[in-house]
């Protein structure tokens, strides 16, 4: 499962190529040495903000559900067209918590996903925020990323956002702070102790990305947090670079 955060989707083009064309062929490469591969895509309030002309996400419900609505057709059409140039084919998921609260749904959602994975084809999961309401909303599609990990029981999460990984300290406000390489005992590590800022576009920070690779743990999955705005950061990943933090 590999889930891309807002501040990925909606960073500027690097070196010519924009996050889903780079996405569509490094997710090619990776179904061509036998990897099956879902997304759990944020982004569809933040293309919303952008379209609409906003400065920042709304904060109330309503408007957020109205603006993920106008996002959220122009977040797939992203991934279809670019899936469409690597020769792939992406389909629409959407869901809420109650989804995966509901033993039958939960299996029908299972059930979809297994399906178009063994067609092929990539599930693009996010949120359906233009009906979660605040009481079965999962919070951040972070924690999305770790259920949806469970619900297809995958092996690997990767989570991709605009930061390196995890550091020792805040690397924003100390110079000599050190990214960790692993994390091996994800209860041990203390989390709690983690200030989770997000920024303008996006609702999750550092913490809630480890604690959706603690959840993912408990599943028996492992989890990397690294920075999706890398060219080639998931064939670096893959072939056993130093990238990002792993969570055993």
């Amino acid at each position: 499962v590999i889930k891309v955060g807002s501040a990925v989707v909606a960073a500027p083009a690097v070196e010519g190529s924009d996050i889903f064309s780079r996405l569509a062929f490094e997710i090619k490469a990776l179904k061509e040495t036998g990897h099956e591969v879902a997304v759990v895509s944020s982004g569809a309030i933040a293309l919303g903000v952008r379209k609409l002309g906003l400065k920042e996400r709304p904060v109330a419900i309503p408007e957020r559900q109205a603006v993920a609505a106008v996002g959220q057709g122009s977040l797939m059409a992203c991934y279809e067209e670019a899936f469409s140039k690597s020769g792939s084919h992406v389909a629409q998921v959407l869901l809420t918590h109650d989804d995966l609260g509901s033993r039958k749904r939960f299996l029908n959602a299972r059930n979809t996903l297994t399906t178009l994975l063994r067609v092929g084809i990539v599930p693009v999961i996010n949120e359906n925020d233009t009906v979660a309401v605040e009481e079965i909303k999962f919070g951040d599609n972070d924690a999305l990323s770790a259920l949806a990990t469970n619900l297809i029981e995958a092996d690997l999460l990767i989570i991709l956002s605009d930061i390196d990984g995890l550091f020792d300290k805040d690397p924003k406000a100390f110079n000599d702070a050190k990214k960790l390489q692993f994390v091996e005992d994800v209860d041990a590590a203390g989390f709690e102790r983690l200030t989770d800022s997000a920024n303008a576009l996006g609702t999750g920070g550092i913490r809630s990305k480890c604690e959706a690779a603690r959840k993912a743990a408990h599943f028996g999955a492992a989890t990397i947090i690294a920075n999706g705005n890398c060219p080639g950061v998931l064939t670096a990943i893959f072939s056993g670079e130093d990238v990002g933090t792993l969570f055993f």
